[in-house]
C-alpha cells in the first residue's frame, strides 16, 4: 500500500508560553488517536510548537483504510418469508439498506434461531478524505481554559490563527478548517525571513524553517540549544548560570530564533538576599542568573533574544535598563521593610481579610497555632518557638516586598525574622511552612519547620473545604490538591506519627467555628456546613494513592509493588495517618507473598458475599453450645486464642505479626468451608455460623479488607 508523510501546522499569533509545551504534546496525541481510531497505519509521530506555530509530522502514513468486513444480522426467516416463500417487506427493506439483492443474502443459524445474513466487504476511505475531520477532532481536544474570536470570524482558538498547512506527501490537502484554507506556504521568523516560505514535502519542514525561516521548529533542539548558549556565555564570565527547569521551558516558548546575550547590573544590589535577586532576574524578567565558583551569584545574567542583532550591545543595553529599575525597587523595599520589626505586624493581621467568609489573616494565624500546637503536644515536643513561629508566620505578607514579589512569602519572613533577632529555628520554619510548594520539592528541615507547614495546609484545606470551594475537574484555584500532596508527604517521607484524622477533625472545627462567629457578627444566619471532617479525610488520603501507584511503587520494606486492590483493602479500614496506611500496605505485601494468602483471601471474599447476602443478622456473639460440626468447632478453638494476639499486635501497630499469626488459620478454614454449610435450615445454627465468619473476618480486617483483593 502506498504510504507518504503527512504535516500539519497551524500557524497562530503568539501562543500562551507557559502552556505550549502542553498544547503541543496534546496536538500530537490527538492526532495519534484519531488515526488509530481511522485504523489507518503509520510510523513515526513527530511534534513542533514554536511561540507562532503547532505542527505535527506523520512518517509513512497509510494512503487508505484497509477493507473493512462487514456483517449484519436481519430478521429471522419466518418474518423474512410468507408461507409461499416469497420475501416480505422486512426481507426487501434489509436488503435495500445493505445494497444487496435477496438472493445474495446468507440464511444462517445461531444460538437465537435462523436468521437473514449479509456479509460483504467495504472499501476503506481514501486517507486524504479522513485528515481533515482527525486534524479538527484533535484541534478540538486541546486542553484551551478559554478559546478566543477574532475579527469576523467565528473560529475559536487559542489565539488568531493566520495560515494552515496540511501536506500529505507533496499534494495539499484540499480542506479549510478554523475558517483557514489549507496551502503549503509556512512564515518564518517576523524579522529575519517575513516572507512566506513554500513547503516542497513534510519531510523538509525544519530544515525550510531552520535555513531560511530563522526558526529552530523543535521544542527539544530549541531548548537544549537554549541551555548550550546560556552556559556558554555564563562560562565567558567566569560564572554558572542556574538553569531552572521551568525557566527553561518557558524561554523555549517565547523564542524561534534563539540568541543568548550577556548583560550586568551594580555589584550593589548584590547585597539584597538571594532569593530576591534570583525572583527579580528569573521570574520577572526572563534572564538566567549567574553564580560563581564559591557559590555566590554574579552582577551579571544571560538572556536569550528572539532576533539576532547587527548591533547586541543595544539589545543588552536595553535589557539592562529594563532590570535596573527592578532591583532599584526590591533594594528600597528592603530597606523599608526593615525598619519595622515582623512582631509589630502581628496586630495589623486583624486589618487584612484573609477571605471573607474565614476572617482575616489573625484568625488564620491563631487557627494554624492552635493546630501546629495539637500535634507538638501529642509527639511530646516543646512548643515554645512552635507557637512564636506561628504567630510570625504571615507578617511577611504586610511587608511591601512580599506585595511585589508574592512569590517570596515565607522566604522574605525568614530573612526578616533574622535580622529582627528572632531565634534561628523560628526564622528558618517561616521560611519553610510553604514546603514543599511543587512536586519533588524539598521538605521542611527544622522540626518547627515541619509542625508549621503541617498546620499550614491543614488549615488551607478545612477551611476552603468548609465554604464549599473543593476542587472540581482541572480547577484548584486555592491549591488544595498540593497542599494535601505536601501534607501527606511530609508526614510519610519524615516518619511523623501524627494522627491525622484527629488534627484534621480539630482543623475542621476551627474553620467552622471562625465561619460561624463571623455570620453570627454580621448579623448573618449561620451557613449550613457543607463538608464534615470524614469527607477531608477522603480528600487528604486519596491524595495518597497516586503516591503508591505512580510515584512510590513499592511500599517501604516491601519487594511487592502496591496494587490498586491493596490500597483499596488498606484504605477501607481507614487509617489513622498516612504512616499507619504504609504500614498496612507493607504488612499486607508481605503477607500476599505466604503460601496461604490465596486461601485465605478467597475465603475473606467469599465470607464478605455470604455475610451480604445471608438475609439474617448474624446473633450477637457464637454459642459454643451451637457448635455441632467437627470443623466449626475447630474454627471456632483456633480463633479464641488469636482474638487477643491479633488485636494486641494491631494495637501497637505490628500489622505485619498480625497477618503472620492469622495466616496460621488457613487449614481451620479450609475445612470449615469443605464440610460446613453455612446456610443450614436451622435458623439458629445459621445465625450462629454466620457469627463465627464475622468474627474472623473482623480478625483479618483490623488490618485490611481481603475481600478486596483478586483472586
Amino acid at each position: 500500500m502506498e504510504k507518504r508523510d503527512f504535516l500539519v501546522e497551524i500557524g497562530t499569533e503568539e501562543l500562551p508560553p507557559k502552556t505550549l509545551r502542553q498544547l503541543e504534546l496534546a496536538f500530537a496525541a490527538g492526532i495519534e488517536s484519531a488515526l488509530a481510531k481511522a485504523a489507518l497505519a503509520h510510523g513515526a509521530l513527530e511534534s513542533f510548537a514554536t511561540p507562532r506555530r503547532l505542527a505535527v509530522r506523520v512518517r509513512r502514513l497509510a494512503a487508505r483504510q484497509p477493507e473493512q468486513r462487514l456483517e449484519r444480522r436481519g430478521p429471522p426467516l419466518g418474518a423474512a418469508f410468507d408461507a409461499g416463500g416469497a420475501p416480505t417487506r422486512a426481507a426487501q427493506a434489509f436488503a435495500a439498506s445493505c445494497a444487496a439483492s435477496i438472493e445474495s443474502l446468507e440464511r444462517r443459524k445461531d444460538a437465537k434461531g435462523e436468521f437473514l445474513y449479509y456479509t460483504g466487504v467495504k472499501a476503506g476511505a481514501a486517507t486524504v478524505e479522513l485528515l481533515p475531520g482527525i486534524v479538527q477532532s484533535a484541534l478540538d481536544a486541546l486542553p484551551i481554559a478559554r478559546r478566543m474570536r477574532w475579527g469576523a470570524s467565528e473560529a475559536q482558538f487559542v489565539r488568531p490563527v493566520h495560515w494552515l498547512v496540511m501536506l500529505y506527501g507533496r499534494d495539499v490537502v484540499p480542506t479549510t478548517l478554523l475558517e483557514t484554507p489549507a496551502g503549503n506556504l509556512t512564515w518564518g521568523h517576523r524579522f529575519h525571513a517575513p516572507k512566506p516560505l513554500r513547503l516542497t514535502s513534510p519531510g523538509a519542514y525544519e530544515r525550510i524553517l531552520g535555513e531560511r525561516g530563522h526558526v529552530v521548529a523543535d521544542f527539544a533542539a530549541r531548548r537544549e540549544r537554549i541551555r548550550a548558549g546560556v552556559s556558554t556565555a555564563a562560562a565567558a564570565l567566569g560564572g554558572r548560570a542556574l538553569l531552572s527547569e521551568a525557566l527553561l521551558d518557558e524561554v523555549t516558548a517565547l523564542v524561534e530564533w534563539p540568541v543568548p546575550l550577556t548583560g550586568r547590573f551594580e555589584a550593589r544590589f548584590l547585597d539584597l538576599p538571594r532569593e530576591v535577586l534570583i525572583s527579580t532576574l528569573q521570574d520577572h524578567q526572563r534572564y538566567f542568573p549567574l553564580e560563581g565558583a564559591d557559590g555566590a551569584l554574579l552582577p551579571c545574567f544571560v538572556a536569550v533574544a528572539n532576533i539576532e542583532s547587527r548591533e547586541p550591545a543595544k539589545v543588552i543595553g536595553g535589557n539592562e535598563r529594563v532590570v535596573r529599575p527592578r532591583l532599584a525597587d526590591a533594594a528600597f523595599f528592603w530597606d523599608q521593610d526593615r525598619k519595622i520589626p515582623l512582631a509589630q505586624r502581628i496586630e495589623a493581621l486583624d486589618g487584612v481579610t484573609f477571605q471573607a467568609r474565614l476572617g482575616t489573616l489573625g484568625d488564620r494565624t491563631r487557627r494554624i497555632r492552635a493546630l501546629a500546637v495539637q500535634m507538638a503536644t501529642a509527639l511530646g515536643e516543646p512548643t515554645a518557638l512552635l507557637e512564636r513561629a506561628a504567630l510570625l508566620c504571615k507578617c511577611d505578607l504586610l511587608t511591601a516586598m512580599v506585595g511585589e514579589f508574592p512569590e517570596l512569602q515565607g522566604i522574605m519572613g525568614a530573612h526578616y525574622a533574622a535580622a529582627d533577632g528572632e531565634d534561628r529555628e523560628v526564622a528558618a520554619a517561616l521560611g519553610e511552612q510553604y514546603l514543599p510548594r511543587a512536586a519533588g520539592d524539598a521538605l521542611p528541615f527544622t522540626g518547627t519547620g515541619t509542625l508549621l507547614a503541617i498546620a499550614d495546609k491543614l488549615d488551607t484545606l478545612a477551611g476552603i473545604f468548609a465554604i464549599g470551594e473543593r476542587p472540581s475537574g482541572t480547577k484548584d484555584p486555592f491549591g488544595l490538591r498540593r497542599a494535601a500532596i505536601g501534607l501527606t508527604r511530609i508526614l510519610l517521607e519524615k516518619r511523623l506519627k501524627v494522627d491525622l484524622a484527629a488534627v484534621l477533625e480539630q482543623a475542621a472545627r476551627l474553620a467552622r467555628a471562625d465561619i460561624d462567629r463571623i455570620a453570627l457578627a454580621a448579623g448573618k444566619p449561620v451557613p449550613a456546613t457543607p463538608q464534615s471532617a470524614d469527607e477531608l479525610y477522603d480528600y487528604v488520603f486519596e491524595r495518597l494513592r497516586a503516591y503508591y501507584l505512580e510515584g512510590e511503587p513499592r511500599a517501604p520494606g516491601n519487594a511487592r509493588p502496591v496494587t490498586p486492590e491493596m490500597f483499596e483493602a488498606v484504605l477501607s479500614t481507614r487509617p489513622r495517618s498516612p504512616l499507619e496506611l504504609d504500614a498496612r500496605l507493607a504488612a499486607l505485601g508481605a503477607f500476599l507473598a505466604l503460601p496461604e494468602a490465596v486461601s485465605l483471601t478467597a475465603a475473606n471474599k467469599r465470607v464478605a458475599n455470604i455475610l451480604k447476602k445471608a438475609g439474617q443478622v448474624p446473633t450477637a456473639a457464637v454459642d459454643p453450645a451451637l457448635l455441632r460440626l467437627p470443623a466449626e468447632q475447630r474454627l471456632f478453638d483456633a480463633l479464641r486464642p488469636l482474638s487477643a494476639t491479633v488485636t494486641s499486635a494491631i494495637a501497637r501497630g505490628d500489622y505485619a505479626g498480625a497477618l503472620t499469626e492469622l495466616a496460621g488459620l488457613r487449614q481451620a478454614v479450609d475445612a470449615f468451608f469443605e464440610e460446613v454449610m453455612v446456610m443450614d435450615e436451622d435458623p439458629q445454627l445459621r445465625g450462629n455460623r454466620l457469627a463465627l465468619l464475622r468474627e474472623m473476618r473482623a480478625l483479618f480486617a483490623g488490618v485490611a479488607d481481603l475481600s478486596r483483593l483478586p483472586g
